[in-house]
């Protein structure tokens, strides 16, 4: 792990930390979304700036509606932090249709976000909730799969696999031919996420990427499966730490790595909320001492 990524993660006062930027829905019961993704870019000592896409009707038990933010808006959001406040990486969730998807797609190319530019960008393919509600439009599939080429790391999950390439995984062998599938539609670096795969006692994610020779990487990220419901925002949380490790500098493997064991200790730590799925923890990174 590089040293980037251990001990405190705490900026020095009065320095400016490291930016990330999520491009991505808000969840008004404050567990997924752009809440989750803010909340953990802060605990991983990251300064977090936001471009909202949706705004959501949520709480534990579900999404029953949701409104997409005008794309001129999405875009002005985008340019504004950007060109002002400066990003060293950025993240995209809920992009909820296919104009929104374009227009962040074209807006990234013109500001270096993303392949291409100097700053990576983490795609997470937001399809649906946790419970099945749908937070992307019918036609926004093909954008979605546009934006892989523009992304540094995309971190599906099997459903959304699935919804994108046709391939079910039923098994650790599965994972690997998801990693394959979805790589080939252009990513530089792939993430499966197996909490879907709840046959297997342990979870296993599989990375996929190419390595500094231009050879295929295939790397096995296992951690434990708990037996908890409490899982919301788990796949935002996963996917905003490692854009906090590659804002301060880290590589890929590195960064999958930081995040992994962070979302690790959020599952182990989430809590109920509400009447149903409560969300994953941050708290266990705030210190004891007293204000």
């Amino acid at each position: 792990m590089s040293g980037l990524l251990t001990g405190s993660l705490r900026p020095a006062p009065g320095t400016t930390p490291a930016r990330a930027l999520t491009i991505a829905g808000s969840d008004s019961g404050g567990g997924a979304g752009v809440q989750a993704d803010l909340r953990t870019f802060q605990s991983c000592g990251v300064h977090g700036m936001s471009a909202l896409t949706a705004v959501t009707v949520q709480n534990s038990v579900g999404v029953s509606g949701f409104h997409e933010i005008p794309v001129d808006t999405v875009v002005g959001q985008i340019e504004a932090v950007v060109t002002d406040i400066g990003v060293d990486a950025a993240k995209t969730g809920m992009l909820a249709s296919a104009e929104i998807i374009r227009a962040v797609d074209d807006t990234c190319r013109r500001l270096g976000v993303g392949r291409g530019g100097r700053v990576p960008l983490v795609v997470d393919p937001v399809a649906a909730s946790m419970h099945g509600d749908p937070l992307l439009r019918d036609n926004a599939l093909d954008a979605l799969r546009e934006l892989f080429a523009r992304a540094t790391l995309v971190t599906p999950n099997l459903d959304e696999v699935r919804l994108l390439t046709g391939i079910v995984a039923r098994d650790r062998a599965g994972l690997v031919d998801a990693a394959k599938a979805v790589h080939a539609l252009g990513p530089e670096w792939v993430l499966i996420k197996a909490g879907h795969l709840v046959d297997d006692p342990d979870c296993v994610d599989v990375l996929r990427g190419v390595d500094a020779d231009g050879e295929p990487r295939l790397v096995e990220l296992p951690g434990p499966r708990f037996a908890t419901p409490h899982t919301h925002g788990g796949g935002d949380t996963l996917a905003s730490a490692i854009t906090s490790a590659l804002a301060r500098g880290a590589d890929v493997v590195d960064a999958v790595r930081f995040g992994k064991r962070y979302v690790v200790r959020a599952v182990r730590e989430s809590y109920p909320l509400g009447s149903g799925i409560g969300p994953v923890s941050g708290f266990w990174r705030l210190g004891d001492a007293p204000v």
